[in-house]
């Protein structure tokens, strides 16, 4: 992988954390994935929050490559993307196992 690759890969992955770290965010897509494609409004009778608040958090969505969107006249609509989280759940399986090696390491020492 070259350098390039890896920033942009590490960029990537940098927005989609940032983006998962707000409950909201994360229950709105959560939705997505349980429901499939919605609207602004939709989305806004099941969040709690203003449709301002959720057009915001859904373009923090978009740009962490999370959603889609699609217009269809005056209204948006939002979708997950099916391999938005792929850079995450590599980046956790690589250090997942790695942190797993360390604590199985230090129960042998306790033990």
């Amino acid at each position: 992988m070259t350098k390039t690759n890896r920033e942009d890969r590490g960029a990537t992955i940098d927005a989609q954390f940032k983006a998962l770290s707000d409950g909201t965010r994360r229950a709105l897509l959560e939705h997505l994935v349980r429901e499939g494609e919605q609207s602004v409004h939709a989305l806004t009778a099941v969040s709690g929050v203003s449709q301002p608040m959720v057009s915001r958090h859904m373009a923090k969505l978009k740009r962490a490559e999370l959603v889609t969107v699609r217009r269809a006249g005056r209204e948006t609509f939002y979708a997950a993307r099916a391999k938005g989280l792929a850079p995450v759940v590599q980046w956790m399986a690589v250090y997942g196992a790695l942190w797993s090696q360390r604590f199985t390491a230090l129960e042998g020492i306790e033990a």
